[in-house]
């Protein structure tokens, strides 16, 4: 087996964050919880568990004074609860990378697995026989297996599927790639990626990499090739389980090819190899832990039995407390044995291994006149083990036994709190928050009247509106802190009513509609900017009230998403006087400019001393500080990202003062010279939302958008219907921002494609009934769209479901979010209908805000009605509009959507 270290790169989509360590350094726990059964929040979080099922317990008091406990009966006991406890392991397993043979004898098989459990992804790409550098390009289509997803125009995601024949008995998970010889690819680049983790494992720092032809050796991410009778040097050369056989003539146009190599060096073909590379990722493990609690008849002390099947060398780090304060103190003799005292503050007791080696325990006798036993689990000297992120706390008596209030932890370098906030029953804590609810639901109604439409001036009720958002919006970032996913119940009551003039940059007014003014053709007349000034009033006259334009750097791809000088605007969509004027003439028909901002990444001008393009030009002009330290090609020396890399271009640092600073002020240059009204930022999965917060707030834009798109959830290649998975991703970016951004509703555009395309109407209502995208959560962060530069026009990556367009625009069109129609439908034999929805919209007042309410969701057919005024069917099945007191008429119509007005 060889040696061949393998790193992951950290890449966050979820809000806990696990740590990730090469096997080859000394493993800690990372931060560690017990999660209760259930958990409800009262300004701060308590936990309630389920009873667990009575048993008989042998037990042997552990103090001098107190008499052997043979059992626990359930007559004796007044507390008895047991705690889910949630941490994690390392494990160690392998990555197997195979060539061989495949089915027809004249190809090749590659096979990449997987020992270790997961969800794991192939993110790959080849290189062909004349590239330079580290370049990936997408392979050829007869090469990608099932399932395989396009990224960008330079690699593939392939999920791994269950080995048929598990390695070393164990379930391994596995793909198989088509090679054909003799082809134009030089080599097989790829990553792994644990999907559950968000966790990406290289190859020695860098991408694996699978030679097909020799002369790619001297790099040091090669796995498997070895040539003719002599081993390569280092690692690579010790292994004995490589077999390879080479060709030893090809064409004279293939020797003429190779002439700038080694004139001893010929390019030969591997056959056969077989490599194991060690790999270690951090499990979820779930243990629990039973407290016991009963009166000694013959002291009138209180006997606490912990039992867990934890490791037996965990400490339990505890006290007791005398009243409601819940104020730490440390008890009185007699105590368990291996008991010390920390700091005058607490006791440490390592627990005692059951016999048989199950678990382990101890026993604790404890004085009368105590009203709570305080604990947590000490696993090494900076990682606790806790119950919700706070302590446990059990109570001593047996009048308040059915609620285990959970407390903070004293660590090491804490003080003792002298008090905390008084526990109340459930009962008294939904009063309260159904108070506060209904006080909330009163001041809307108040500010939202007619009345007070007419007595409270407009900048009053903004005001008013922009403080209800602000609070939300900490109300959500509690939220999250406490419970593993979000839901906008609370939020999408506030969100009923009609928008002011302008919340924020992540809403704008909320009845904003968005043209994207381009495609990926777009840059080839080199005129586009004059081609767009021409259809300015047209797109107005639509309806439209902004408009996305193209990336206006210099950049070394002609559609502008690889920028070079970002203060050079002389593109190849038109030069910067032409770029202003574009700006300008939209301004004078009253619609709003997006600047398409790429943030994550920028194309270097020099290379370094060792050939590494990271060397940055014009007025910005960087070093390889600016880089992020484990970008796999660009060696930069900034700190490692926020984000997950682009592979294409050097990703830059956020993290850098300077950067973020020269970063402000390009976008404060662009606001002003240029005019820009707001932002669509690219690759936002590239860096934290943080940063976007901040360029947010300085450069106060009036509307803004980030592109968070990853995979949906799939199961053995079908769409999961459940996709809160998905959209918790997009919705934990917003709120990075601090809500002051928009996100592109990927889900929805996902799950429009799987309802469409399988006649699966059923999939747009989630679990509770309402829109299964970030609509159906966050509806005024949401931007929702079908097509778009990259998914559609001459890229197709993730074409919308064929001649189903307008069911997809009557869904987003008649929706609460902020629509997005692409350039290409608008012009189109599709102009009318789109004009027929845009109409019906504005004149409904429809906004990201809007109500829906689901009607029918089934197998052929999906209607719901949208704020009392308009209601949609989309789908070949049959529906009508109730009859009621509205009268419902045909508004607009076409293949398989009907659209309704109320009147």
């Amino acid at each position: 087996m060889s040696t061949v270290r393998i790193e992951p790169l950290l890449h966050y989509y979820r809000r806990e964050k696990p740590s990730y360590r090469s096997p080859s350094k000394s493993f800690k726990f990372s931060s560690l919880n017990a999660l209760p059964k259930k958990l409800v929040y009262n300004g701060r979080s308590f936990c309630n568990f389920e009873p667990p099922t009575r048993r008989a317990l042998t037990l042997r008091a552990a103090s001098t004074d107190a008499a052997t406990v043979d059992t626990f009966e359930s007559t004796d006991l007044f507390f008895k609860e047991t705690f889910p406890l949630k941490r994690t392991e390392v494990v160690e397993g392998k990555i197997f990378v195979r060539l061989d043979h495949g089915k027809n004898a004249k190809n090749w098989m590659l096979t990449v697995g997987c020992s270790l459990p997961g969800k794991w992804v192939l993110h790959w790409g080849v290189s062909y026989v004349d590239d330079v550098g580290s370049e990936w390009d997408q392979p050829p289509s007869e090469m990608r297996p099932p399932g395989s997803i396009p990224i960008k125009d330079y690699a593939i995601d392939t999920p791994l599927n269950k080995s048929a024949l598990p390695v070393g008995g164990d379930q391994s998970h596995e793909v198989k790639i088509d090679v054909k010889p003799n082809s134009a690819i030089a080599a097989i680049n790829f990553v792994l990626k644990d999907e559950e983790t968000g966790a990406w494992y290289q190859h020695r720092g860098r991408d694996f990499r699978v030679p097909l032809v020799d002369y790619l050796q001297e790099d040091d991410n090669v796995v498997g090739a070895k040539w003719g009778l002599g081993a390569w040097p280092g690692s690579l050369g010790k292994l004995s389980n490589v077999f390879v056989k080479a060709e030893s003539s090809h064409s004279k146009d293939q020797d003429s090819s190779n002439e700038s190599r080694d004139p001893q060096q010929k390019t030969r073909r591997v056959e056969e190899f077989y490599e194991e590379l060690p790999i270690a990722k951090e499990i979820a493990v779930n243990n629990s832990a039973t407290v016991s609690v009963r009166k000694c008849p013959e002291t009138a002390k209180n006997l606490l039995c912990l039992e867990t099947d934890l490791p037996d060398h965990v400490v339990v780090h505890w006290g007791v407390c005398r009243d409601d304060t819940k104020r730490w103190e440390i008890p009185a003799a007699p105590h368990p044995p291996e008991t010390v005292v920390f700091k005058d503050k607490a006791l440490r007791t390592r627990l005692q291994q059951k016999e048989g080696g199950k678990g382990c325990w101890a026993l604790f006798t404890l004085e009368e006149g105590l009203a709570g036993f305080l604990f947590v689990f000490k696993l090494n000297e900076s990682t606790w083990l806790k119950c919700a992120g706070n302590d446990f706390y059990i109570p001593l008596s047996s009048s308040n036994h059915s609620i285990a209030l959970p407390r903070e932890v004293p660590s090491e370098d804490a003080k003792v709190p002298d008090s905390s906030t008084e526990a109340v029953q459930e009962k008294k804590f939904t009063a309260y928050t159904n108070g506060i609810i209904n006080e909330i639901r009163n001041l809307v109604s108040d500010i939202s009247s007619e009345k007070n439409q007419r007595t409270k001036s407009k900048e009053a009720q903004e005001s008013i509106l922009q403080e209800i958002e602000k609070l939300a919006s900490e109300a959500y970032s509690i939220f999250r802190s406490t419970v593993p996913t979000f839901t906008e119940e609370a939020i999408s009551e506030t969100e009923e009513l009609k928008a002011p003039a302008k919340i924020s940059s992540g809403t704008g007014t909320g009845f904003e509609i968005l043209c994207q003014g381009f495609n990926w053709e777009s840059h080839k007349s080199g005129r586009w900017y004059i081609e767009l000034q021409s259809k300015a009033a047209e797109l107005s006259s639509l309806g439209f009230t902004v408009i996305w334009l193209p990336p206006p750097t210099e950049s070394v791809s002609p559609e502008g998403y690889m920028p070079k000088d970002l203060y050079n605007l002389n593109s190849r969509y038109g030069n910067i006087d032409e770029l202003k004027e574009t700006v300008r003439t939209f301004h004078k028909v009253g619609i709003k400019v997006l600047g398409d901002a790429v943030l994550n990444h920028r194309c270097a001008e020099y290379q370094n001393q060792n050939g590494i393009w990271n060397i940055f030009g014009g007025r910005l002009n960087w070093d390889d500080r600016a880089v992020v330290a484990d970008d796999p090609h660009f060696q930069g020396k900034g700190n490692k990202s926020s984000g997950e890399c682009f592979h294409a271009a050097p990703n830059i640092d956020h993290s850098q003062d300077f950067v973020r600073k020269d970063i402000k002020e390009w976008l404060h240059w662009l606001r002003e010279e240029i005019g820009y009204d707001g932002w669509r930022l690219d690759f936002v999965r590239g860096f934290w939302g943080g940063y976007v917060k901040d360029y947010i707030d300085s450069t106060e834009p009036y509307f803004a958008v980030g592109e968070y798109w990853d995979s949906l959830c799939y199961t053995y290649g079908e769409m999961d219907h459940n996709q809160d998975a998905h959209r918790q991703r997009i919705v934990d970016w917003i709120n990075a921002t601090n809500g002051t951004a928009g996100a592109f509703d990927v889900t929805t555009k996902g799950i429009l494609h799987a309802a469409l395309e399988r006649c699966e109407y059923w999939r747009l209502s989630d679990q509770k009934g309402k829109p299964p995208g970030v609509l159906g959560w966050w509806p005024s962060r949401a931007v929702t769209f079908i097509e778009n530069h990259d998914t559609g026009s001459t890229q197709g990556h993730w074409r919308f479901p064929h001649d189903k367009e307008m069911q997809g625009y009557a869904y987003i069109l008649t929706h609460p979010g902020t629509p997005t129609v692409f350039y290409d439908h608008i012009f189109s034999h599709y102009h009318s209908e789109i004009k027929a929805l845009l109409s019906l919209r504005n004149q409904n007042k429809l906004n990201c805000r809007s109500r829906v309410k689901i009607t029918k969701a089934e197998r052929d057919v999906y209607a719901a009605i949208i704020d009392e005024k308009v209601a949609v069917k989309i789908g070949p099945g049959h529906y009508e509009p109730p009859s009621g007191p509205q009268r419902w008429s045909i508004s607009a119509e076409g293949r398989d959507y009907k659209v309704w007005e109320a009147s």
